[in-house]
């Protein structure tokens, strides 16, 4: 009988978490399991689940920027309702299923707001007289600025789990150093290698985006500032006689996309994020882009040289955390998120331009969805 895998996921902000998660779906169901990916954030359009079937919950995202709060799609708060239908659906859904195994994305080591349905889950998983696998699948960096309280729970949570995933290469980036509790987990702990986008083979060669910058900012609800400064960074630049190419994320608002494109100028190209970006990427002289794992592993896969201008706050540590190392091993040149200007962007540029291709260091690990497919199947023979 196949085994089945019900893969609990929620996007708050961007949709990465969304597009990572659809992709692991898309090989675990290659692999020859059952997949059903269930979704509590905003719908996404065009989204590629091979032969995974795919869940919507009622949706909700961050109330802003912090992520620190949650909200309905229309900003209303989330009231004891709202949660009660998402936690009844959930545990219906996931008694219907009857999954050999349970793999929630980020939890226990994140996602802690979605604690109100994510506990009866774990709860109901357990209480099975033939318990399912539970295991956590997470990306290379957490958040370091989690108190000790939030990490003891962490940890005490995960008591629950038979492993995690840890979606990285530890010869780039190793979870010990943003996560103070590893020695507490590793036991149960398997490092994949970084999960590559791989919803459709990259296209044959061509020439498009030959010798460009392209300048892509995730799904863009926090992406608009990125876009403006590249393009008033770019005649300041050593690569102004280039084309540069900029990508727009579907949550970007309207009036700032308006913006963007009475502000492009000659040789300037304002369009909608694209299904070639690896191509793009392959093609391109420097990528000025955001600091999210799905275009960092694209960018380590297939770029030459790049800008990263990471999201963060004082809370949110991961994007600044990924580029640092990066820019620790001369990979990549880098503008911190406090101090992005046109200037800091052109000087980061050249910097970028005069250092060595990403493609002189050692290619990172990206097979982390075929050894995700092994795990999974190692955890269910008999």
């Amino acid at each position: 009988m196949t085994a089945r895998v019900f893969f609990y996921v929620q996007h708050l902000l961007g949709i990465g978490h969304l597009r990572r998660a659809a992709a692991l779906a898309r090989a675990i169901s290659a692999g020859g399991f059952d997949v059903l990916l269930v979704s509590g954030g905003a719908p996404v359009d065009g989204l590629a689940l091979g032969g995974a079937r795919f869940h919507q919950l009622p949706p909700l995202r961050a109330a802003d920027a912090r992520l620190k709060e949650l909200a309905q799609l229309d900003g209303m708060p989330v009231d004891e309702a709202f949660k009660a239908k998402r936690i009844r659906q959930l545990l219906d859904l996931f008694e219907a299923e009857q999954p050999d195994i349970l793999l929630t994305e980020q939890f226990p080591f994140g996602r802690t707001q979605l604690r109100f349905e994510l506990m009866p889950l774990l709860d109901a998983a357990q209480d099975r007289p033939s318990a399912p696998w539970i295991v956590s699948s997470i990306r290379d960096v957490l958040r370091r600025t989690a108190s000790p309280a939030r990490v003891d729970e962490m940890v005490q949570t995960f008591e629950a789990f038979d492993a995690v995933l840890v979606h990285a290469d530890p010869a780039l980036v190793r979870m010990d150093d943003s996560f103070p509790a590893w020695p507490d987990i590793r036991d149960r702990a398997l490092y994949t290698g970084y999960v590559a986008d791989a919803g459709a083979e990259l296209p044959p060669e061509t020439d498009v985006g030959k010798g460009e910058v392209i300048v892509s900012a995730g799904g863009g609800a926090v992406g608009a500032p990125l876009l403006h400064a590249a393009i008033a960074a770019r005649p300041l630049s050593p690569l102004a006689d280039r084309r540069w190419r900029l990508l727009v994320g579907p949550n970007m608002p309207d009036n700032d996309v308006a913006a963007l494109h009475a502000s492009a100028g000659e040789n300037v190209i304002v369009e909608p994020v694209r299904s070639d970006f690896p191509s793009l990427l392959r093609n391109a002289a420097l990528s000025i882009s955001q600091a999210g794992y799905n275009t960092v592993v694209e960018t380590l896969c297939h770029g030459d040289r790049a800008v990263l201008v990471p999201f963060g706050t004082a809370r949110e540590t991961e994007q600044a955390d990924r580029a640092r190392v990066l820019v620790e091993r001369g990979m990549v040149a880098a503008v911190t998120p406090d101090a992005l200007t046109p200037a800091s962007l052109a000087a980061a540029i050249a910097r970028a331009w005069a250092g060595p291709s990403i493609r002189s260091f050692p290619p990172v690990d990206a097979s982390g969805a075929a050894a995700t497919v092994a795990a999974l199947k190692q955890m269910v023979s008999p």
